[in-house]
Protein backbone atom coordinates (compact mmCIF):
# COMPACT_ATOMS: atom_id res chain seq x y z
CA UNK A 1 0.00 0.00 0.00
CA UNK A 2 0.98 3.44 -0.99
CA UNK A 3 -0.24 6.71 -0.05
CA UNK A 4 1.59 10.00 -0.82
CA UNK A 5 0.61 13.69 0.13
CA UNK A 6 1.46 15.76 -3.13
CA UNK A 7 1.54 18.91 -1.25
CA UNK A 8 1.39 22.54 -3.01
CA UNK A 9 2.81 25.26 -0.89
CA UNK A 10 1.29 28.42 -3.04
CA UNK A 11 -2.07 26.98 -3.01
CA UNK A 12 -1.66 25.33 1.06
CA UNK A 13 -3.20 22.40 -1.09
CA UNK A 14 -2.70 18.58 -0.53
CA UNK A 15 -4.03 15.78 -3.98
CA UNK A 16 -3.14 11.94 -2.77
CA UNK A 17 -1.68 9.07 -4.49
CA UNK A 18 -3.02 5.94 -3.50
CA UNK A 19 -1.60 2.90 -5.02
CA UNK A 20 -2.18 -0.78 -4.13
CA UNK A 21 -1.45 -3.84 -6.58
CA UNK A 22 -0.67 -2.55 -9.94
CA UNK A 23 -3.81 -0.24 -9.18
CA UNK A 24 -4.06 3.58 -8.52
CA UNK A 25 -6.52 6.29 -7.36
CA UNK A 26 -5.92 10.27 -7.20
CA UNK A 27 -8.09 12.30 -4.72
CA UNK A 28 -8.20 16.03 -5.59
CA UNK A 29 -5.94 16.49 -8.33
CA UNK A 30 -4.25 19.96 -9.27
CA UNK A 31 -4.74 20.66 -12.93
CA UNK A 32 -1.64 19.64 -14.34
CA UNK A 33 -1.34 15.74 -14.68
CA UNK A 34 2.47 15.11 -15.15
CA UNK A 35 3.11 14.04 -11.69
CA UNK A 36 0.19 11.60 -11.23
CA UNK A 37 0.95 9.86 -14.46
CA UNK A 38 4.95 10.11 -13.49
CA UNK A 39 4.10 8.38 -10.26
CA UNK A 40 1.95 5.51 -11.81
CA UNK A 41 3.97 4.81 -14.61
CA UNK A 42 7.36 4.63 -12.12
CA UNK A 43 5.54 2.11 -10.23
CA UNK A 44 4.20 0.23 -12.88
CA UNK A 45 0.16 1.30 -11.84
CA UNK A 46 -2.73 2.22 -13.93
CA UNK A 47 -4.77 5.03 -12.59
CA UNK A 48 -8.23 3.47 -11.82
CA UNK A 49 -10.06 6.01 -10.01
CA UNK A 50 -10.44 10.51 -9.69
CA UNK A 51 -11.78 10.95 -6.30
CA UNK A 52 -13.35 14.64 -5.93
CA UNK A 53 -14.40 15.62 -2.81
CA UNK A 54 -16.13 18.63 -3.66
CA UNK A 55 -16.59 21.33 -6.30
CA UNK A 56 -13.06 23.01 -5.27
CA UNK A 57 -13.30 27.05 -5.35
CA UNK A 58 -9.71 28.09 -4.49
CA UNK A 59 -8.07 25.74 -7.54
CA UNK A 60 -9.37 24.08 -11.33
CA UNK A 61 -8.99 20.66 -10.34
CA UNK A 62 -7.21 17.93 -13.00
CA UNK A 63 -10.02 15.70 -13.03
CA UNK A 64 -11.02 15.85 -16.47
CA UNK A 65 -7.69 15.90 -18.31
CA UNK A 66 -6.18 13.18 -16.21
CA UNK A 67 -9.53 10.99 -17.07
CA UNK A 68 -9.08 11.65 -20.63
CA UNK A 69 -5.15 10.34 -20.27
CA UNK A 70 -5.85 7.32 -18.60
CA UNK A 71 -9.60 6.00 -18.92
CA UNK A 72 -9.97 6.35 -14.87
CA UNK A 73 -13.41 7.21 -14.09
CA UNK A 74 -14.30 10.49 -11.86
CA UNK A 75 -16.01 9.50 -9.23
CA UNK A 76 -18.18 12.30 -6.77
CA UNK A 77 -20.38 12.39 -3.62
CA UNK A 78 -23.93 12.64 -3.96
CA UNK A 79 -25.47 16.21 -4.90
CA UNK A 80 -22.69 16.39 -7.62
CA UNK A 81 -24.17 17.58 -11.17
CA UNK A 82 -22.02 18.26 -13.79
CA UNK A 83 -22.10 18.46 -17.07
CA UNK A 84 -19.23 15.95 -17.89
CA UNK A 85 -19.57 12.11 -17.68
CA UNK A 86 -18.85 10.99 -14.12
CA UNK A 87 -19.76 8.53 -11.47
CA UNK A 88 -22.45 9.57 -8.68
CA UNK A 89 -21.25 8.07 -5.89
CA UNK A 90 -24.14 6.93 -2.85
CA UNK A 91 -23.16 7.34 0.62
CA UNK A 92 -21.63 4.25 1.98
CA UNK A 93 -20.48 3.13 -1.78
CA UNK A 94 -17.08 1.22 -1.94
CA UNK A 95 -14.49 0.84 -4.64
CA UNK A 96 -11.61 -1.18 -4.43
CA UNK A 97 -7.90 -0.38 -5.34
CA UNK A 98 -5.99 -2.81 -5.51
CA UNK A 99 -6.63 -4.72 -2.11
CA UNK A 100 -7.46 -1.37 -0.54
CA UNK A 101 -11.01 -0.50 0.02
CA UNK A 102 -12.56 3.12 -0.63
CA UNK A 103 -15.76 4.21 0.96
CA UNK A 104 -17.64 7.45 0.39
CA UNK A 105 -18.89 9.48 3.08
CA UNK A 106 -21.50 11.96 2.49
CA UNK A 107 -20.41 14.63 4.67
CA UNK A 108 -22.35 17.69 3.78
CA UNK A 109 -21.56 21.43 5.23
CA UNK A 110 -18.80 23.17 3.66
CA UNK A 111 -20.84 22.12 0.51
CA UNK A 112 -23.69 19.89 -0.22
CA UNK A 113 -22.01 17.82 -2.44
CA UNK A 114 -18.95 17.97 -0.02
CA UNK A 115 -17.58 13.71 0.61
CA UNK A 116 -15.09 12.30 2.95
CA UNK A 117 -13.40 9.40 1.29
CA UNK A 118 -12.34 6.40 4.13
CA UNK A 119 -9.43 3.96 3.44
CA UNK A 120 -9.81 0.38 4.48
CA UNK A 121 -6.51 -1.12 4.25
CA UNK A 122 -5.45 -5.00 3.15
CA UNK A 123 -6.99 -6.12 6.42
CA UNK A 124 -10.34 -4.03 5.85
CA UNK A 125 -9.64 -2.14 8.63
CA UNK A 126 -10.29 2.13 8.98
CA UNK A 127 -7.16 3.48 8.26
CA UNK A 128 -7.31 6.58 6.69
CA UNK A 129 -9.92 9.82 5.65
CA UNK A 130 -9.26 12.09 3.13
CA UNK A 131 -11.55 14.74 4.08
CA UNK A 132 -11.37 17.67 1.70
CA UNK A 133 -13.16 20.64 3.22
CA UNK A 134 -15.00 19.09 5.34
CA UNK A 135 -12.61 18.45 8.45
CA UNK A 136 -9.08 20.26 8.38
CA UNK A 137 -6.30 20.52 11.24
CA UNK A 138 -7.33 22.28 13.51
CA UNK A 139 -10.39 23.66 11.56
CA UNK A 140 -13.00 22.69 9.36
CA UNK A 141 -14.61 24.04 6.11
CA UNK A 142 -16.05 27.86 5.96
CA UNK A 143 -19.22 27.10 5.36
CA UNK A 144 -20.18 30.25 2.92
CA UNK A 145 -18.29 29.62 -0.43
CA UNK A 146 -21.07 26.94 -2.21
CA UNK A 147 -22.83 28.65 -4.88
CA UNK A 148 -26.22 29.65 -4.30
CA UNK A 149 -28.45 26.74 -4.43
CA UNK A 150 -32.42 28.12 -3.48
CA UNK A 151 -32.50 29.21 -0.12
CA UNK A 152 -29.86 27.06 1.57
CA UNK A 153 -27.53 29.73 4.15
CA UNK A 154 -24.61 29.64 5.12
CA UNK A 155 -26.18 28.52 8.88
CA UNK A 156 -27.75 25.77 7.21
CA UNK A 157 -24.52 24.39 5.44
CA UNK A 158 -22.94 24.55 9.12
CA UNK A 159 -25.36 22.78 10.69
CA UNK A 160 -25.28 20.26 8.02
CA UNK A 161 -21.42 19.94 9.15
CA UNK A 162 -22.16 19.73 12.63
CA UNK A 163 -24.26 17.09 11.73
CA UNK A 164 -21.58 15.09 9.40
CA UNK A 165 -18.60 15.61 12.00
CA UNK A 166 -20.52 13.79 14.45
CA UNK A 167 -22.36 11.46 12.42
CA UNK A 168 -19.68 10.42 10.12
CA UNK A 169 -16.05 10.82 11.36
CA UNK A 170 -16.34 11.64 15.05
CA UNK A 171 -17.45 7.61 15.52
CA UNK A 172 -14.20 6.33 13.83
CA UNK A 173 -11.41 5.48 15.87
CA UNK A 174 -8.97 7.67 17.31
CA UNK A 175 -5.97 5.57 15.38
CA UNK A 176 -7.42 6.73 12.16
CA UNK A 177 -5.43 9.13 9.73
CA UNK A 178 -6.65 12.37 8.64
CA UNK A 179 -5.52 13.69 5.35
CA UNK A 180 -7.03 17.20 4.26
CA UNK A 181 -7.23 19.25 1.44
CA UNK A 182 -6.30 22.35 2.96
CA UNK A 183 -3.15 23.64 4.98
CA UNK A 184 -2.62 27.01 6.99
CA UNK A 185 -2.48 29.79 3.83
CA UNK A 186 -5.44 28.53 2.72
CA UNK A 187 -8.71 31.22 2.59
CA UNK A 188 -11.37 27.65 2.93
CA UNK A 189 -10.89 28.04 6.28
CA UNK A 190 -10.38 30.42 9.09
CA UNK A 191 -7.77 28.42 11.33
CA UNK A 192 -5.94 25.78 9.87
CA UNK A 193 -2.75 23.92 11.07
CA UNK A 194 0.64 23.74 9.59
CA UNK A 195 0.55 20.66 9.89
CA UNK A 196 -0.87 19.09 6.80
CA UNK A 197 -1.97 15.92 8.52
CA UNK A 198 -2.79 14.17 12.02
CA UNK A 199 -4.61 11.61 13.71
CA UNK A 200 -8.39 11.59 14.40
CA UNK A 201 -7.62 10.95 17.87
CA UNK A 202 -5.44 13.98 18.14
CA UNK A 203 -8.35 16.24 15.95
CA UNK A 204 -10.73 15.31 18.41
CA UNK A 205 -8.77 16.62 21.41
CA UNK A 206 -7.26 19.58 19.93
CA UNK A 207 -9.90 20.68 16.77
CA UNK A 208 -12.33 23.45 18.40
CA UNK A 209 -14.96 22.56 16.16
CA UNK A 210 -14.82 18.32 17.49
CA UNK A 211 -15.03 19.32 20.97
CA UNK A 212 -17.53 16.93 22.25
CA UNK A 213 -20.05 19.57 24.48
CA UNK A 214 -20.34 21.42 21.51
CA UNK A 215 -24.03 22.31 20.80
CA UNK A 216 -25.03 22.59 17.25
CA UNK A 217 -25.74 26.18 17.73
CA UNK A 218 -22.80 27.28 19.30
CA UNK A 219 -21.15 25.47 16.32
CA UNK A 220 -22.89 26.62 13.78
CA UNK A 221 -22.09 30.10 15.34
CA UNK A 222 -18.35 29.48 15.84
CA UNK A 223 -18.00 28.43 12.31
CA UNK A 224 -19.94 31.41 10.52
CA UNK A 225 -18.38 34.29 12.82
CA UNK A 226 -15.69 36.71 11.48
CA UNK A 227 -15.22 34.90 8.05
CA UNK A 228 -14.36 37.27 5.46
CA UNK A 229 -15.48 37.87 1.92
CA UNK A 230 -14.60 34.87 -0.18
CA UNK A 231 -11.80 35.83 -3.06
CA UNK A 232 -13.76 36.88 -6.33
CA UNK A 233 -12.26 34.10 -8.44
CA UNK A 234 -13.69 31.24 -6.15
CA UNK A 235 -16.96 31.41 -7.26
CA UNK A 236 -15.81 31.10 -11.05
CA UNK A 237 -13.35 28.63 -10.54
CA UNK A 238 -16.08 26.23 -8.76
CA UNK A 239 -18.15 26.79 -12.43
CA UNK A 240 -15.27 25.67 -13.91
CA UNK A 241 -15.05 22.20 -11.87
CA UNK A 242 -18.87 21.90 -12.06
CA UNK A 243 -19.33 22.76 -16.14
CA UNK A 244 -15.34 22.01 -17.45
CA UNK A 245 -12.76 23.36 -18.82
CA UNK A 246 -10.41 23.66 -21.82
CA UNK A 247 -7.22 21.05 -21.69
CA UNK A 248 -3.97 22.28 -19.58
CA UNK A 249 -1.91 20.94 -22.79
CA UNK A 250 -3.84 23.18 -24.85
CA UNK A 251 -3.41 26.14 -22.30
CA UNK A 252 0.41 25.37 -22.09
CA UNK A 253 0.60 25.63 -25.32
CA UNK A 254 -1.09 29.14 -26.21
CA UNK A 255 0.65 30.59 -23.17
CA UNK A 256 4.32 29.15 -23.42
CA UNK A 257 5.28 31.21 -26.67
CA UNK A 258 8.74 33.44 -26.39
CA UNK A 259 8.44 36.62 -27.68
CA UNK A 260 10.66 39.60 -28.71
CA UNK A 261 10.55 42.53 -26.96
CA UNK A 262 9.08 44.11 -30.23
CA UNK A 263 6.89 41.24 -30.22
CA UNK A 264 5.41 41.75 -27.17
CA UNK A 265 5.09 45.57 -27.05
CA UNK A 266 2.96 44.75 -30.09
CA UNK A 267 0.86 41.69 -28.67
CA UNK A 268 0.14 43.94 -25.25
CA UNK A 269 -1.09 46.74 -27.55
CA UNK A 270 -2.98 44.46 -29.93
CA UNK A 271 -4.74 42.64 -27.50
CA UNK A 272 -5.09 45.11 -24.89
CA UNK A 273 -3.22 42.94 -22.20
CA UNK A 274 -2.06 42.78 -18.31
CA UNK A 275 1.51 42.38 -18.60
CA UNK A 276 2.50 40.20 -15.47
CA UNK A 277 5.77 40.48 -14.42
CA UNK A 278 6.19 38.14 -11.70
CA UNK A 279 10.11 38.73 -10.71
CA UNK A 280 11.81 39.05 -7.42
CA UNK A 281 10.34 42.61 -5.67
CA UNK A 282 14.01 43.53 -5.44
CA UNK A 283 13.77 42.99 -9.05
CA UNK A 284 10.79 44.44 -10.13
CA UNK A 285 10.92 48.24 -8.81
CA UNK A 286 14.74 48.65 -10.02
CA UNK A 287 13.28 48.20 -13.50
CA UNK A 288 10.28 47.08 -15.37
CA UNK A 289 7.57 47.28 -18.27
CA UNK A 290 5.70 50.37 -18.47
CA UNK A 291 2.22 49.69 -16.55
CA UNK A 292 3.61 46.20 -15.56
CA UNK A 293 1.62 44.44 -12.40
CA UNK A 294 3.96 43.04 -10.28
CA UNK A 295 2.86 39.43 -8.14
CA UNK A 296 6.27 37.57 -7.50
CA UNK A 297 6.04 33.98 -7.93
CA UNK A 298 7.94 33.76 -4.27
CA UNK A 299 4.68 34.73 -2.48
CA UNK A 300 1.26 33.72 -2.62
CA UNK A 301 1.21 34.18 -5.91
CA UNK A 302 -1.86 32.15 -7.13
CA UNK A 303 -4.55 33.62 -4.61
CA UNK A 304 -3.41 37.44 -5.36
CA UNK A 305 -3.67 36.70 -8.65
CA UNK A 306 -7.07 35.49 -8.04
CA UNK A 307 -8.06 38.58 -5.68
CA UNK A 308 -7.21 40.89 -7.83
CA UNK A 309 -7.08 40.18 -11.53
CA UNK A 310 -10.77 39.84 -12.08
CA UNK A 311 -11.54 38.63 -15.66
CA UNK A 312 -10.26 35.24 -15.95
CA UNK A 313 -9.92 35.42 -19.35
CA UNK A 314 -8.03 38.87 -19.32
CA UNK A 315 -5.08 38.25 -22.03
CA UNK A 316 -2.08 37.99 -19.67
CA UNK A 317 1.99 38.74 -21.11
CA UNK A 318 4.67 37.62 -18.87
CA UNK A 319 8.00 38.43 -17.48
CA UNK A 320 9.59 35.88 -15.76
CA UNK A 321 12.98 34.86 -14.67
CA UNK A 322 14.91 33.40 -17.21
CA UNK A 323 13.28 29.81 -16.85
CA UNK A 324 10.38 30.26 -14.87
CA UNK A 325 7.98 30.89 -17.78
CA UNK A 326 6.52 27.60 -18.02
CA UNK A 327 5.81 27.48 -14.30
CA UNK A 328 4.24 30.83 -14.33
CA UNK A 329 1.61 29.49 -17.41
CA UNK A 330 1.08 26.49 -15.62
CA UNK A 331 0.54 28.34 -11.75
CA UNK A 332 -1.82 31.00 -13.93
CA UNK A 333 -4.05 27.98 -15.13
CA UNK A 334 -4.08 26.34 -11.44
CA UNK A 335 -6.73 29.02 -10.97
CA UNK A 336 -8.39 29.35 -13.90
CA UNK A 337 -6.14 31.89 -15.87
CA UNK A 338 -5.93 30.46 -19.35
CA UNK A 339 -4.89 33.07 -21.65
CA UNK A 340 -1.61 33.75 -20.94
CA UNK A 341 -0.68 34.95 -24.65
CA UNK A 342 3.35 34.69 -24.01
CA UNK A 343 6.54 35.76 -22.54
CA UNK A 344 9.37 38.17 -22.56
CA UNK A 345 12.26 36.40 -24.39
CA UNK A 346 15.46 37.15 -22.08
CA UNK A 347 13.11 38.60 -19.32
CA UNK A 348 13.65 42.28 -17.97
CA UNK A 349 16.71 42.57 -19.52
CA UNK A 350 16.04 41.49 -23.15
CA UNK A 351 13.84 44.53 -22.99
CA UNK A 352 16.05 46.98 -21.42
CA UNK A 353 19.23 45.66 -23.65
CA UNK A 354 16.43 46.48 -26.57
CA UNK A 355 16.70 50.47 -25.35
CA UNK A 356 12.99 50.31 -24.58
CA UNK A 357 11.62 52.83 -22.10
CA UNK A 358 11.56 51.49 -18.37
CA UNK A 359 9.80 52.36 -15.34
CA UNK A 360 10.88 52.09 -11.61
CA UNK A 361 9.46 52.72 -8.35
CA UNK A 362 11.24 54.48 -5.77
CA UNK A 363 12.32 52.49 -2.48
CA UNK A 364 13.77 53.18 1.06
CA UNK A 365 14.05 50.69 3.83
CA UNK A 366 12.98 51.07 7.13
CA UNK A 367 15.58 52.97 8.94
CA UNK A 368 15.19 55.93 6.16
CA UNK A 369 11.60 56.49 6.56
CA UNK A 370 12.45 57.10 10.40
CA UNK A 371 14.31 59.42 9.39
CA UNK A 372 11.95 61.08 7.28
CA UNK A 373 8.84 60.20 9.46
CA UNK A 374 11.03 62.51 12.32
CA UNK A 375 11.50 65.43 10.03
CA UNK A 376 8.45 65.41 8.35
CA UNK A 377 5.47 64.38 10.68
CA UNK A 378 2.33 64.48 8.73
CA UNK A 379 4.01 62.23 5.91
CA UNK A 380 1.14 60.04 4.60
CA UNK A 381 2.11 56.20 5.09
CA UNK A 382 -0.08 53.58 3.49
CA UNK A 383 -0.08 50.50 5.20
CA UNK A 384 -1.38 47.67 2.34
CA UNK A 385 -1.98 44.49 5.24
CA UNK A 386 -5.03 43.33 6.67
CA UNK A 387 -7.22 45.32 8.58
CA UNK A 388 -6.56 42.63 11.42
CA UNK A 389 -3.39 43.43 11.24
CA UNK A 390 -3.35 47.15 11.35
CA UNK A 391 -5.43 47.05 13.90
CA UNK A 392 -2.98 44.51 15.91
CA UNK A 393 -0.38 47.63 15.41
CA UNK A 394 0.47 50.07 12.66
CA UNK A 395 2.61 53.37 12.43
CA UNK A 396 0.67 56.21 14.05
CA UNK A 397 -1.27 58.34 11.70
CA UNK A 398 -1.09 55.91 8.63
CA UNK A 399 -4.16 54.70 7.06
CA UNK A 400 -4.95 51.81 6.04
CA UNK A 401 -5.92 50.65 2.52
CA UNK A 402 -5.49 46.71 2.35
CA UNK A 403 -4.31 45.18 -1.13
CA UNK A 404 -7.07 42.61 -1.29
CA UNK A 405 -9.09 45.82 -2.07
CA UNK A 406 -7.03 48.09 -3.73
CA UNK A 407 -9.07 48.08 -6.56
CA UNK A 408 -12.44 49.14 -5.06
CA UNK A 409 -10.41 51.60 -2.55
CA UNK A 410 -8.38 53.55 -5.31
CA UNK A 411 -10.90 56.33 -4.79
CA UNK A 412 -9.58 57.29 -1.33
CA UNK A 413 -6.00 57.77 -2.76
CA UNK A 414 -4.98 61.18 -3.96
CA UNK A 415 -2.99 61.71 -7.35
CA UNK A 416 -1.47 64.31 -5.85
CA UNK A 417 0.15 63.03 -2.20
CA UNK A 418 2.88 61.15 -2.16
CA UNK A 419 2.65 58.62 0.12
CA UNK A 420 5.21 55.62 1.72
CA UNK A 421 3.80 52.24 1.15
CA UNK A 422 4.74 49.25 3.33
CA UNK A 423 3.13 45.84 4.32
CA UNK A 424 4.61 43.14 6.73
CA UNK A 425 7.57 42.24 4.20
CA UNK A 426 7.71 44.47 1.18
CA UNK A 427 6.09 42.02 -1.02
CA UNK A 428 1.92 43.51 -1.14
CA UNK A 429 2.92 46.55 -0.70
CA UNK A 430 5.55 46.38 -4.11
CA UNK A 431 1.99 44.88 -5.95
CA UNK A 432 -0.26 47.71 -4.72
CA UNK A 433 2.35 50.10 -6.09
CA UNK A 434 2.52 48.68 -9.19
CA UNK A 435 -1.01 48.59 -9.67
CA UNK A 436 -1.51 52.17 -8.41
CA UNK A 437 1.51 52.92 -10.76
CA UNK A 438 -0.32 51.62 -13.84
CA UNK A 439 -2.91 53.41 -13.16
CA UNK A 440 -1.20 56.75 -12.92
CA UNK A 441 -0.05 57.40 -9.23
CA UNK A 442 3.52 58.76 -9.68
CA UNK A 443 3.76 60.09 -5.68
CA UNK A 444 4.65 56.59 -4.31
CA UNK A 445 7.42 55.47 -2.46
CA UNK A 446 7.93 51.65 -1.26
CA UNK A 447 8.99 50.63 1.71
CA UNK A 448 11.06 47.14 2.34
CA UNK A 449 11.14 45.81 5.46
CA UNK A 450 9.71 43.38 7.87
CA UNK A 451 7.12 45.47 9.96
CA UNK A 452 8.62 43.62 13.21
CA UNK A 453 11.60 46.14 12.77
CA UNK A 454 9.47 48.88 12.94
CA UNK A 455 9.85 49.81 16.21
CA UNK A 456 13.53 49.19 16.56
CA UNK A 457 14.29 51.35 13.26
CA UNK A 458 12.30 54.27 15.33
CA UNK A 459 8.76 54.55 13.77
CA UNK A 460 6.87 55.16 16.53
CA UNK A 461 3.41 52.31 16.53
CA UNK A 462 0.43 51.76 18.30
CA UNK A 463 -2.63 49.65 17.87
CA UNK A 464 -6.50 50.00 17.07
CA UNK A 465 -8.56 50.93 20.51
CA UNK A 466 -12.31 50.31 20.18
CA UNK A 467 -13.69 53.51 21.82
CA UNK A 468 -15.77 52.89 24.87
CA UNK A 469 -19.21 52.82 25.13
CA UNK A 470 -21.22 55.04 28.26
CA UNK A 471 -24.67 53.60 29.22
CA UNK A 472 -25.98 56.20 31.32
Amino acid sequence: MTIEQIYTGCLAQGAYYIESNGEAAIIDPLRETEPYLKRAESAGASIKYIFETHFHADFVSGHLDLAKKTGAKIVYGPNADTAYEKHTAKDTEEFKVGALTIRVLHTPGHTPESTTYLLLNEEGKEYAIFTGDTLFIGDVGRPDLAQKQGSVTKEDLAGWLYDSLREKIMTLPDEVLVYPAHGAGSACGKNMSRETWDTLGNQKQTNYALRTDMTKAEFIKEVTEGLLPPPQYFAKNAKLNKQGYESIDKVMQRGAVALSPRAFEAAANEHDALILDVRDKAAFVQGFVPNSIFIGLDGSFAPWVGALIKDLMQPILIVAPIGKEEETVKRLARVGYDNAIGYLEGGFDAWKDSGAEYDEIETIDLSTLASIHKEKANIQIMDVRKPSEWSAEHIESSINIPLDFINEKMGEISKEEKYYMHCRSGYRSTVAASILKARGFDQLINVHGAFADMASAGLPTTAFVCPSTTVG
